[in-house]
């Protein structure tokens, strides 16, 4: 469980309030405390049920009570949750607690711009640069700002890019025909194309998505023009990749693909700014 990591980390690997020495020398083991969660700028709600989870872990008689949904927005100053448990348990608990929802809240806020900006013309996905074990709640965090999730890891979908053709020795329309043949059921073939020859050669082995790498979208505009009448009935998602950022997601959700991945969604959101204010 992610919560118990992460306060065994804080705690020496013992997760046991006393492990605390701070805490253990200044307040009692059987003192109670109340705190509210307050934000200190606006954002998106994602992860009330791990800052939940963080305080319960250390005290089973916490009461948390969270005010803002996930997915709900919210201003700065509001309260966001109180918290009432043994005051032992509430100081260990407060640092991991805000780490991981201030990590949540920036990443669904976020997202929430980026689908702002995309003004519903493409769906904005995710992408695998995510914070190492935190890629469930980090892909949760996105969906509360709005967007979609791509493929979780490397085992739920085939996803062929540059360096996997460079290292087949094979041409691309022969490497998608072998993946589409292995894989079976609803398992979808994705694959980077770097110019239209890759895109055309993608579309007629198979894939399910072609995935438009680091193309202007005044020039994806003119190849999907050409592209999709290469797929026929069959149908195939365009997805534009590479470089997007809140100036350019605009323009790029804009140029005619379905899909806009974004790996800014997790890699460089900036944590929200929250703080646990005790209630004497």
């Amino acid at each position: 469980m992610v919560v118990r990591r992460a306060l065994a980390e804080d705690l020496g690997g013992v997760v046991e309030v006393d492990q605390d020495l701070t805490t253990a020398a200044c307040v009692s083991g059987s003192k109670r405390a109340t705190a509210r969660l307050v934000a200190r700028e606006a954002g998106v709600m994602a992860g009330g049920e791990v800052f939940t989870a963080t305080f319960c872990l250390l005290d089973s008689a916490a009461t948390v009570e969270v005010l803002r949904a996930d997915g709900e927005r919210f201003e700065r100053d509001e309260v966001l949750a109180s918290v009432s448990c043994q005051a032992a348990a509430l100081l260990v608990a407060e640092r991991t607690a805000l780490n991981l929802l201030q990590r949540l809240c920036g990443v669904a806020t976020r997202t929430a711009e980026f689908v702002a900006r995309a003004g519903g013309k493409a769906r904005v996905l995710d992408t695998r640069k995510t914070t190492p074990g935190l890629r469930l709640l980090e892909r949760h965090a996105v969906r509360c700002g709005g967007g979609e999730n791509h493929r979780f890891g490397l085992s739920d979908e085939v996803m062929i890019k540059d360096n996997h053709l460079d290292l087949s020795g094979r041409s691309l329309e022969d490497v998608v025909k072998s993946a589409r043949a292995a894989v079976t059921g609803s398992l979808r073939v994705t694959v980077e194309a770097r110019d239209v020859v890759e895109a055309r050669a993608a579309i007629q082995g198979g894939a399910d998505v072609v995935m438009l790498d680091n193309i202007e979208p005044k020039d994806m505009s003119a190849m999907l023009e050409k592209l999709r009448p290469l797929a026929g009935d069959r149908p195939v998602e365009f997805e534009a990749s590479g470089g997007v950022n809140l100036e350019t997601i605009a323009a790029v959700a804009a140029c005619g693909v379905e899909r806009v991945s974004v790996g800014a969604l997790t890699h460089s959101a900036p944590a929200i700014d929250l703080a646990l204010e005790v209630e004497l």
